[in-house]
């Protein structure tokens, strides 16, 4: 019997094994030169397809010399317009083509290409991919049930990563080291069984680089000249644990079912992010929501009704296309990495999709500045609502996200008020930072590590006071009220460069002002087209409306600002809620401040020449108190 194999059988191996169960035993197996010039070409790419082929022929040879059955390489070699021309059939052509001079039978387990051959009446042998007992892999003697990771290098004794999450150690398996042949046997064995097996894919294949998802584990093959060496790792997943096994169950839970919303799980490689992910998949699958999953590559541990996804022709964006025609009610993408991954995942939660992401962060700032600076920051809050940061498998925290106009928190109070993106601590409510934009950068401010460095100073402050300092609670409201303060002066100061007359402002809200000025002025607040009101609210941020003085109600009137001199070149301004001591020549300097010839604390001097304290302070109360005594008031730089 003539048998011509197509390339799709010989890198599955499966020539050689009817050949060893006697089917074949005899027979004269033709390879067309087509077939080894394509396999020269994917082992060149550094495919290990490639690799796997050619060792399949090596073994065709070895029967041939062992009298088993007789091997012919017949054929014309392809052009290098028929290789670039491979995906449109140019080889596949060549191959049949020897099948039909030697009449001969064609073997192949590729579905068009038996079509394609039985079309031309060739006698055509379609080999369907093998399902069933599958045999251990030689890779399977390297774990055991304590085993996370299994590392094998040639030239190196091979190691394993054992224990738990909270818990590792690295273990040298044998004295010897691995070489390549046992190596390369392995990956051919991968190989071959994630063709065959219904829960195994090669999920990346690139130059030096072949990554195999086979059941639980992630193999990925490495070889010159990725690699320095070659090098086959597997990682499996340490343990399956439900949601309810976790700290914080319940809260999670409340999140995800009481309505759709964007839930971000971060911590750094190996903290079990994943593991959680699919918790959650799982838990959301009990419960009624269809859950669809997009990884690249697929290795959650997921039960068969949540369909995985992966990059469709390599891109997550098409993926992110066909999902919302399925219209899933959640999403689990696994891993965020690229900034098209980011954009998918805002752009299906916007949608209306509910999202899980995982994204590698040290830390749970790290995360949200990544997030931050590749999507809008005013709708950040819209895409990811809960944060769950992991570390060794457990839960440590879990953050909500708001979204506020303000003056930052550790920011000076002269600063106008500025989008601010808040991240608090779901279970105490307090705030762990805030991120914002500071002159086109992107500040993330600690929220307790300013209250931790301001809690010494006050220290310091109590005992070079002259009388104990009472310390008062500012209600949220003042610090509102204090905000709004601040913004209006700059309206005022912004809208007095049009108007000579007085400019009383209002804040109606954190993001609108009523402005009242003189109404011969109006129109040149206004300018042209609305430019000059335009670039006011560009700046300061807010919307502001312009009013002319006449329709300003007798019921709004400002509160009195009362300006005295305390020294030479220095002034004090006190108002309702604030003592300003009003320094020009000290302007961004850091000063001590004497009340007298006796200390009483050390401040900066912001860029308009100002210390603006809150007049309830007990630092405030004595500076007024010697004041009053006729004591002098003076600043000495630091």
């Amino acid at each position: 019997m003539k048998i011509v194999p197509d390339t799709s059988v010989v890198i599955d191996g499966r020539i050689t094994q009817m050949i060893k169960t006697g089917e074949y035993r005899g027979s004269t197996i033709i390879v067309p030169e087509a077939v080894v010039a394509e396999l020269e070409a994917q082992a060149n790419q550094g495919r290990e397809i490639g690799f796997s082929g050619l060792t399949e022929l090596q073994n065709l040879s070895r029967m041939a010399g062992e009298g088993t059955i007789e091997l012919r390489y017949v054929g014309e070699r392809p052009s290098l317009n028929q290789v670039k021309l491979a995906s449109g059939g140019e080889i596949d052509a060549l191959i049949r083509n020897v099948a039909i001079e030697y009449d001969a039978r064609f073997v192949t387990s590729d579905v068009v290409q038996s079509e394609v051959a039985k079309a031309k009446g060739i006698d055509v042998q379609y080999m369907k991919p093998q399902v069933g007992e599958c045999t251990p892999l030689m890779l399977d003697q390297y774990f055991d049930e304590e085993t996370i990771a299994v590392h094998l290098k040639e030239r190196v004794p091979p190691v394993a990563k054992k224990g738990t999450m909270q818990k590792m150690r690295l273990v040298q398996l044998r004295e010897n080291p691995m070489t390549e042949y046992e190596l390369r046997t392995m990956a051919q064995e991968v190989l071959e069984r994630a063709k065959r097996d219904p829960d195994g894919f090669i999920e990346i294949e690139r130059r030096g680089i072949t990554v195999v998802q086979i059941g639980s584990i992630r193999i990925a093959i490495a070889r010159r000249p990725f690699a320095d060496g070659m090098e086959i790792t597997a990682v499996r997943p340490i343990r399956d644990v439900a949601l309810e096994r976790y700290a914080m169950a319940d809260l999670i839970k409340e999140r995800i079912t009481d309505v759709r919303q964007g839930v971000l799980i971060a911590g750094p490689p190996g903290a079990g992010k994943s593991t959680l992910a699919q918790s959650i998949a799982t838990f959301l699958a009990e419960n009624d929501f269809i859950v669809k999953t997009m990884e690249a590559p697929r290795d959650l541990q997921v039960p068969d009704n949540i369909t995985q996804y992966t990059a469709l022709e390599g891109s997550m964006e098409n993926t992110a296309e066909v999902l919302l025609l399925v219209r899933p009610d959640y999403v689990i993408f696994d891993e965020l990495r690229k900034n098209e991954d980011f954009r998918v995942f805002a752009d299906m939660r916007l949608a209306g999709v509910g999202m899980v992401g995982v994204i590698h962060a040290m830390e749970v700032k790290d995360a949200v500045q990544r997030f931050f600076e590749r999507i809008e920051s005013s709708i950040l809050p819209q895409i990811i609502k809960t944060i769950i940061y992991v570390d060794k498998g457990e839960i440590k925290k879990v953050y909500d996200v708001d979204f506020s106009i303000k003056v930052p928190e550790g920011m000076d109070p002269g600063l106008h008020i500025r989008p601010v993106t808040t991240v608090r601590d779901a279970v105490t409510g307090r705030t762990a930072f805030e991120i914002f934009k500071y002159e086109g950068e992107t500040i993330v401010m600690p929220i307790e590590a300013v209250a931790e460095e301001r809690a010494p100073v006050k220290e310091v402050e109590e005992k070079k006071a002259p009388e104990p300092v009472v310390e008062e609670t500012v209600p949220e409201v003042e610090e509102k009220e204090t905000a709004w303060e601040v913004t209006e002066k700059e309206v005022q100061r912004e809208l007095g460069r049009f108007t000579a007359g007085p400019v009383d402002v209002f804040m109606k809200s954190d993001t609108k002002a009523v402005a009242y000025i003189e109404d011969k002025d109006v129109p040149a607040a206004i300018g042209r087209g609305g430019k000059n009101i335009a670039g006011i609210v560009n700046k300061i941020g807010i919307g502001i409306d312009i009013r002319p003085r006449s329709e300003l109600p007798p019921t709004e009137v400002k509160e009195t600002v009362e300006e005295m001199p305390a020294s030479e070149g220095l002034r004090l301004r006190v108002e309702k809620k604030h003592l300003t001591l009003i320094a020009p020549e000290f302007r961004e300097a850091i000063v001590d401040v004497f009340a007298g010839k006796e200390y009483l604390f050390t401040a900066t001097v912001n860029e308009k020449g100002e210390i603006d304290l809150a007049k309830s302070s007990s630092i405030a109360q004595e500076l007024i108190r010697r004041y009053n005594d006729r004591e002098a008031i003076r600043l000495r730089p630091v």
